[in-house]
Parts: C-alpha cells; sequence; structure tokens
C-alpha cells in the first residue's frame, strides 16, 4: 500500500468513539450484496479487514449489536452508542479476531480504496467497476487473492 504513516485514524460522526487502526489491513473488500445495501443504506459497503487488536480505542467505548447476516451466522456491529453510526463489524465465521472496519469512517478514507469488489451479482447495475479491477460474482478464496503478507498475517491469527 506504500503509505507514508501506517496508522489510520477514524470515528464516529459525533465524536464520543474515536479509533485507530495500528497498521495497513489485510484486504478491502467492496460489498454489493443485498444485505450490506440495506445495512449502510447506499449501494455497497467497504470495508478494511484486519486484525482486531490491531484496532485500538482512543476514546469512547461503542455498542456491540447482534445483526443478522445472509449466513444466517449473524455478525456483530459496533456502534458508537450516541450517533448509532457503525464502526466495524465481526462476523461469525472469524469470531473477535479480524474486523471489518467501515473505511467511511477514517479521517482519510481515499487512503484504502478496494482490492476486490465482491457480491456483484447483487450490484446496482449504474455502479460502474473500473476495468482492470479485481471483481467477483459472490465471494473468493483469499489464497488465490490476498497478497503473501495478509496470507501470513491471517495465518498468525487463525494458528495455522
Amino acid at each position: 500500500m506504500g503509505q507514508e504513516d501506517a496508522s489510520f485514524e477514524g470515528g464516529c460522526t459525533c465524536g464520543a468513539v474515536r479509533y485507530r487502526m495500528t497498521s495497513p489491513p489485510l484486504f478491502v473488500h467492496c460489498c454489493h450484496c443485498r444485505w450490506c445495501q440495506r445495512e449502510t443504506g447506499a449501494s455497497f459497503a467497504l470495508n478494511a479487514l484486519i486484525e482486531s487488536d490491531r484496532v485500538k480505542l482512543l476514546q469512547g467505548e461503542p455498542e456491540v449489536v447482534d445483526t443478522p447476516s445472509n449466513s444466517g451466522q449473524g455478525q456483530k456491529i459496533a456502534r458508537c452508542p450516541t450517533c448509532r453510526i457503525a464502526l466495524w463489524s465481526n462476523y461469525a465465521g472469524a469470531g473477535d479476531k479480524l474486523r471489518f472496519v467501515r473505511v467511511g469512517t477514517l479521517d482519510q478514507p481515499d487512503r484504502l480504496p478496494p482490492d476486490i469488489h465482491i457480491f456483484t451479482a447483487s450490484k446496482q447495475p449504474w455502479v460502474v467497476i473500473p476495468p482492470g479491477m479485481p471483481a467477483v460474482p459472490e465471494y473468493y478464496k483469499s489464497s488465490e487473492m490476498w497478497p503473501p503478507e495478509s496470507l501470513e498475517r491471517r495465518a498468525k491469527v487463525f494458528g495455522r
């Protein structure tokens, strides 16, 4: 990713909750599934996948809300208790080991463009994915798409 500063700060709209990602993320998803469209009220969700221990609270304490998911296993969305902005999610498959940080809550969201577009089978027809950008109709195998460094970091998290 080549950023001079490896940390990324962000927070909710009202400023009650602030956080810092202490490294670049493992991978960034632009998800076009209908669940993300409904939850965000927008055409997609942009999530930076990162190890939970690399997300440090600087101020406040988010409230964790159990929310249904397409898998049926649910997700836990960390929201500001005051303004209710979603800051990140934890999905059942990874438990609390990985966070899906909402890139739009970063102070400089333009620093983390998507690495891949997922669930494009249900994307809005007017959303145009740039030529050459990785995109898949549903999901993918991380072993085929993630850079080696991210795969090594993920293996450490899951003890593999």
